[in-house]
């Protein structure tokens, strides 16, 4: 599989595949593709696992383009103004926040994560349940706004504020902190709590939460 990630304001990412070579995305996530494809749906992994996915943000049903010639292309889209990333999970697994997921090859695979401790999924941005993606091949992951990849060294700290991080390898800890100071609280405009990833290991994060803009259109929306 060749790929090119194409746009600059709402990205896609084009798959060149030779015949057999099979790529998966979430309902909806395909944009075009030539002729010489082949479209089949299913819940991946079966029904229980598949349910597992609502959690984390992504449908029950995957939908699966298979080449039938060589160089048959289909393209995958983003949903919202930023980046494609493309992480190679043959490296290593990650764990990414839910709906971070738009496309793979079929030698790719999901499966819900639990974090270690409770007060991190019942506060943090990105929910208890995460997904924990692996095997062996090309994952592409959504990014809002622009990609920014840190590497932590062992025991270093980055707080990012709720929302903000796309995906980090397993070595990485993952907490939340809550905002010290009343003051800071109600009138800092950050909420409640911060997330707390502990290296070592590299984490992407994202400029923009597109949840939060979403939220500020909303409320500027006149009622009657």
């Amino acid at each position: 599989m060749r790929y090119n990630i194409i746009g600059q304001t709402v990205p896609a990412v084009e798959c060149e595949l030779i015949r057999g070579e099979s790529m998966y995305t979430q309902s909806g996530g395909m944009i075009w593709q030539t002729s010489g494809i082949n479209m089949s749906t299913n819940a991946r992994g079966g029904i229980a696992k598949s349910l597992g996915r609502i959690f984390t943000g992504e449908s029950i049903f995957m939908a699966n383009y298979t080449a039938e010639t060589d160089g048959a292309i289909v393209a995958f889209g983003s949903t919202v103004p930023g980046s494609v990333v493309p992480v190679d999970v043959s490296q290593g697994d990650i764990i990414a926040q839910k709906g971070a997921f738009l496309c793979a090859e079929q030698s790719v695979d999901l499966q819900v994560a639990f974090t270690k401790k409770i007060t991190a999924g019942l506060f943090g941005g990105e929910g208890f349940i995460l997904q924990r993606i692996y095997g062996k091949g090309m994952v592409f992951l959504e990014v809002d706004g622009d990609m920014v990849t840190r590497t932590l060294a062992p025991g270093e700290v980055l707080k990012v504020d709720t929302g903000n991080v796309v995906a980090f390898e397993t070595s990485v800890q993952y907490d939340i902190e809550t905002v010290k100071g009343l003051g800071n609280i109600f009138f800092g405009g950050e909420g409640l709590f911060l997330t707390k990833l502990t290296g070592p290991g590299k984490i992407i994060l994202q400029t923009q939460n597109f949840n939060d803009f979403a939220g500020r259109i909303i409320s500027r929306i006149p009622k009657s």
